[in-house]
């Protein structure tokens, strides 16, 4: 890959995490697919940044147990289907479209037959050690 391609993944990575951290503080913008797109970004462009990223506790709280065994907690699961509803339902209202809607409603059913059968819902993960 050149080494413009990897740079570009490299600063999306960033932007990614900029935003992820952001989700920590305001409730609509969602923290666990704006990491996830991180952590691809950083995996695809750098070793280095890959291996940095992995080593930060924001990894570690956020995403280490959904990479490892495919679950979320169920906080984690409202919220990006709440973001993304609200994200769909823009089109959906603006838009006069029949096919449109249509097409945004299977979306949405997919998307919760998704997040609820083939995504486990784990336990909340303490971050506080005894």
């Amino acid at each position: 890959m050149n080494k413009i391609v990897k740079l570009l993944y490299i600063i999306i990575g960033f932007i990614a995490l900029g935003l992820g951290v952001l989700g920590l503080i305001l409730p609509v913008v969602p923290t666990t697919p704006l990491l996830l797109l991180a952590s691809y970004c950083f995996v695809k462009g750098s070793e280095r940044f890959e291996i940095w990223f992995k080593g930060t506790t924001l990894y570690k709280r956020h995403l280490e147990t959904f990479v490892k065994e495919r679950s979320m907690t169920l906080k984690q699961k409202l919220t990006i289907l709440l973001f993304a509803d609200v994200m769909i339902a823009i089109p959906f209202f603006i838009l006069d479209s029949l096919m449109v809607r249509v097409m945004l409603v299977l979306i949405v059913i997919y998307k919760y037959y998704y997040f609820i059968y083939k995504i486990k819902t784990g336990p909340v993960v303490s971050t506080k050690e005894n």
